[in-house]
Formats: structure tokens, sequence, C-alpha cells
């Protein structure tokens, strides 16, 4: 059973169709990739997947399950994490706060417990503290925890988002052009980064990217948006010789 399965999905904007009959399979634990010219409709999908959009048709199953239209919270819940083109962190918040805010779902105690501190609630924070640091580790951020988010360098603002996507426990994580903005060195070190964590966390992974060194470099699969509809899908080698492709690419 495919992890993600996305079948005809539709939507239009004042009668223009943003993605239209848009089709998908995404095996456990592959590490997948969306790319398309600027316009293309390739966060209108991630949107869809997420629910801040409501498909005028289509189905999507998420392990299975019917997902189709629920809320973003009950799609949260059921397993999907995501991260933003512009990254949005609680700028004002610490790193570790951060990744806090991704793990309290996974950690619930009362209103009662966490009013009057009662053991209850100091071992349950003492919990989530613990399993942010674990977080931050991985990331090789946990020696900043206590810088404000905003003044973390921009590569490193990149993976602390990630990392707060994975506190919420994903099954499939999506990422929006995450090389967005950063440098060769970065890129390969965020290469080197998505590889660890889908092998971490057991992590189905679905990105955005225009960067192509990134895509050839970790994609195994491909699909292709270009006007909203799909133009090809296939083994990365191969769509990436496609000549419709190329030419979507080089406006030819």
């Amino acid at each position: 059973m495919a992890m993600l399965s996305v079948d005809h999905l539709s939507i239009s904007f004042g009668g223009l169709a943003a993605v239209y009959n848009f089709s998908m399979e995404i095996e456990k634990g592959a590490l997948y990739g969306l790319i398309g010219p600027n316009g293309a409709g390739k966060t209108t999908v991630f949107n869809l997947l997420t629910g801040v959009y409501q498909p005028k048709e289509g189905i999507i199953r998420l392990d299975g399950q019917d997902i189709t239209g629920l809320p973003p919270a009950r799609i949260s819940h059921a397993g999907i994490a995501r991260t933003f083109q512009n990254i949005r962190l609680f700028q004002g918040l610490s790193v570790i706060d951060n990744v806090k805010v991704g793990l309290h779902e996974s950690f619930p105690y009362g209103t009662l417990a966490g009013v009057l501190r009662l053991p209850s609630y100091r071992k349950q924070e003492k919990a989530i503290d613990d399993r942010a640091t674990e977080l931050l580790k991985i990331f090789d951020l946990d020696g900043q925890r206590d810088l404000l988010a905003a003044n973390l360098p921009y590569g490193a603002q990149r993976k602390l988002e990630i990392a707060r996507a994975i506190a919420t426990k994903p099954k499939l994580l999506l990422l929006d052009e995450p090389a967005a903005g950063m440098n060769p060195g970065e890129t390969t070190e965020l290469m080197n980064t998505i590889r660890l964590i889908r092998e971490e966390f057991d992590l189905t992974i679905l990105l955005i990217e225009h960067d192509m060194q990134l895509v050839s470099g970790i994609c195994e699969e491909l699909t292709v948006l270009n006007f909203g509809r799909m133009l090809a899908q296939g083994r990365t080698k191969d769509v990436l010789k496609d000549p419709e492709v190329i030419r979507a690419y080089l406006g030819e």
C-alpha cells in the first residue's frame, strides 16, 4: 500500500484550473520530488494535501486512510507535516522552544497539572526538553538551543523548521523548497540531512525544489507539473531527460 495516494485531484480559482486531474503514488520510505516551473501548481498541491485548500474533485489517501477535505489539524494528527517556502518559525522564541511547540501534542498533561506545576507536569516538561534536545543534536543545533530563532543563520533556520516538523511525529514530511536561498555548501549539507532524517525517523518525504543539484542528488522519483497538469512522472534520471520537461524549464 502506498504511503500517499492522490487520485484525479483538481482545484480552480476564479475559473482558472490551478491543479487539474493530478494523480501520484508515493511508496512508504520513498524520497520523492515534485518539480515544475514557477506557477506550475506545486505549492497548491501541498496546500491540498495539508487541508489548507479543499479539492473540487479527487481523493487523497494517507497510508490507506481517506483524508480528503479534512481540516489541517486533523491531517496533521493523521501524520502529515510540512515546511514552507518562506520560513515560518516563531522568531521571538528560542531554538529549543520552537521544537517544543511541535512536541506538546505528544506529551499531554492536564490544565490543572500545568497551572499548579504538579509533579506530572514537571515530569512531562522534562521529557519534552530531553526529546527536543535530542532532535536539535541530530540537526547540529543543540549548541544554539537558547538563541532566538531570529538570530540563527538562514541555513540553520531551515534546519530548525524541519526539526520542528519532525517533532510532530509525521509519517509523511512535505518540504517546500528547502534549499531556497542556500549556497552550494549549505545545499550539500541539507541533502545529507534529508537522507539522515529519512533513515532516522522512518519517514516518507515529498519535496518541492527548483535546485536540480538537490533533486537529482536525492530524489528517487519525480512528478513534473506544468500549468497545473502533470507533464511527466517516473524515475528521476528518466524524467530529467524528457524533452517535454526540458522544454518546460527552458521555455522553448
